[in-house]
């Protein structure tokens, strides 16, 4: 799933094997090597689903020594994520706790931050490592345009002349100089959804479909989410996608051991632990 890299990350957390330029870094936790207790055991990040506060804050403020490990301080910006389609430029004085589902940034020591516990986690950058973003992609967010919304950011009118002189040559012109990464969320084994997401999805793309195949009664389905998100990255035309592929060590739900499952733990727990997916600029 992931190689080993100059600047490993501690535990089993996933550090993605993309081709960024290195001063771009990134990591996405695991639920190991924090101190909550049973069912958030150890590293939730969840600051409402019912941990104690000060575990969730002790396992933040490991989460920011571990971003800094390279010697200078990474601020990691909390978001309230709302499976909406909203996404927050970032900068070393922006607020916590915001409402949106991606955020972006130009700044140095500034995190993008996403959380999930079954969505799927999506970081981006550029070939030239001039901005980094990061996505939270539940089925509605996906569906209505979170990912789409994010890839805007490094194609906005404007942007290579804002570059900094240094890099304003090799500022993203297309789809074609985005690079993404997808963490790992529900696998295509467990997703069981009802029609009204696979029509979600085929109403704005008929081939959709192939990720949707038949699953018990009462017309239920099981629906590839990381399958759905590179179709969609890649009919704008972003072909660099790394990471999740769909198989099976990548599902939150069959790697209990590895990974919070909302799904898979909520109905016996009552709650899950949160994980989270970081890039930032060194």
């Amino acid at each position: 799933m992931s190689e080993p890299v100059a600047h490993p990350v501690p535990h089993d957390w996933l550090q993605p094997d993309w081709p960024a330029p290195a001063h771009v870094r990134a990591l996405c936790t695991t639920r190991n090597g924090g101190v909550s207790t049973p069912p958030y055991d150890s590293f939730n990040l969840g600051r409402y689903v019912g941990d104690a506060p000060e575990a969730v804050q002790a396992n933040w403020a490991a989460l920011q020594a571990a971003l800094g490990a390279g010697g200078r301080p990474v601020r990691p910006v909390y978001l309230r994520q709302v499976h909406g389609t909203d996404v927050l430029p970032l900068d070393k004085d922006t607020p916590e706790g915001a409402d949106a589902d991606a955020c972006t940034t130009r700044a140095r020591g500034v995190a993008c931050v996403v959380m999930a516990a079954d969505c799927l986690p999506v970081l981006f950058t550029d070939r030239a490592g001039t901005r980094v973003a990061a996505a939270h992609a539940g089925w509605r967010g996906l569906a209505t345009g979170v990912l789409e919304e994010t890839l805007k950011q490094f194609l906005a009118p404007g942007h290579a002349r804002q570059a900094p002189a240094a890099i304003e040559d090799e500022a993203p012109r297309s789809p074609g100089d985005v690079i993404a990464w997808l963490g790992p969320c529900i696998g295509p084994q467990a997703f069981e959804v009802g029609p009204e997401v696979r029509d979600a999805f085929c109403a704005q793309d008929p081939q959709a479909a192939r990720h949707f195949r038949p699953h018990g009664g009462a017309g239920k389905l099981l629906a590839d989410l990381a399958g759905l998100a590179r179709q969609r990255l890649r009919e704008r035309g972003v072909t660099a996608l790394y990471g999740n592929d769909g198989s099976p060590a990548w599902c939150t739900v069959g790697n209990p051991s590895r990974f919070f499952s909302h799904r898979r733990d909520s109905p016996v727990l009552g709650t899950s632990g949160r994980m989270a997916a970081c890039v930032w600029l060194t």
